[in-house]
């Protein structure tokens, strides 16, 4: 915290933040699923999330359930397939912190999603970190083998309804991190070394309730950083932010990237 600053901020300023924004040396980004609700994929824990109007679908997530039911694992692979991921685009949110990349300031996207919107946006693969995985592969359980998600896919829209590993057999799954297992260690620390080394850490339409990922919060506050949370809803780490933006994020994240990268007000 600095101490200049006022915490636990119920609202805060773009033009503020615009002005951190460019005087930072380094901008990390943690993004949660309200960046990507503009593109047509709903969030989970909103008012209109997945697991909030369909508390069951949560079981899909779960890896015990997963590994144990077959029916779980069918519907999950219908979900798959039927996922509004496949027809996204990426919005104005995810081009705006692609943009605050070109202009030397943003050093990393930490992402809680799924759906490589940030990539496809224009932001350099190298420097998003998909803690949750990507739903883009599948993955064997047993042998570990990848395989492109439309490949087995596929083979769902022909009649297979849990397709079995090619390799050995084996159930798999998307290459996503579930509730229950463990997050990939060098990806994790990855995100942790870059919440460390930054000036202002951006934690984007996430509710910041999922931990570990949440707590990359605190790292960057406790290494000095601003942190700037904006979100719909309340997170748990309102009160300790730097400012706080209920704005919606397809507006002001591009109004606060111009603020950042040219001169006068944003």
């Amino acid at each position: 915290m600095h101490p200049d600053d006022t915490p636990g901020a119920a609202a805060g300023s773009a033009g503020r933040v615009a002005e951190w924004l460019r005087a930072a040396s380094a901008v990390t980004a943690l993004t949660g699923a309200g960046i990507s609700t503009d593109s047509g994929i709903p969030d989970f824990r909103g008012p209109q999330g997945v697991w909030t109007k369909d508390p069951q679908a949560a079981a899909l997530s779960t890896i015990d359930t997963y590994l144990s039911d077959p029916e779980v694992r069918r519907r999950a692979w219908r979900s798959r397939r039927d996922h509004p991921a496949w027809a996204a685009e990426p919005n104005t949110g995810h081009r705006a912190l692609a943009d605050l990349e070109r202009a030397g300031r943003l050093r990393a996207v930490i992402t809680q999603n799924i759906d490589e919107l940030h990539q496809r946006a224009g932001s350099d693969p190298a420097r998003v970190i998909e803690v949750h995985g990507t739903m883009r592969w599948a993955q064997c359980l047993t042998c570990g083998i990848r395989t492109p998600m439309p490949e087995v896919l596929s083979r769902v829209d022909a009649g297979e309804e849990d397709p079995a590993c090619l390799s050995c057999g084996g159930i798999q799954k998307s290459a996503t991190i579930s509730f229950g297992q463990a997050l990939d260690p060098d990806v994790f620390g990855a995100a942790v070394h870059a919440a460390r080394e930054c000036d202002v850490f951006l934690a984007i339409g996430s509710s910041l309730t999922v931990d570990p990922a949440a707590g990359l919060c605190l790292e960057a506050l406790n290494h000095g950083a601003r942190l700037v949370v904006i979100n719909a809803e309340p997170t748990p780490y309102d009160e300790v932010a730097d400012a706080v933006l209920r704005e919606p994020i397809g507006e002001v994240l591009p109004l606060l990237v111009r603020g950042a990268v040219t001169p006068g007000p944003p």
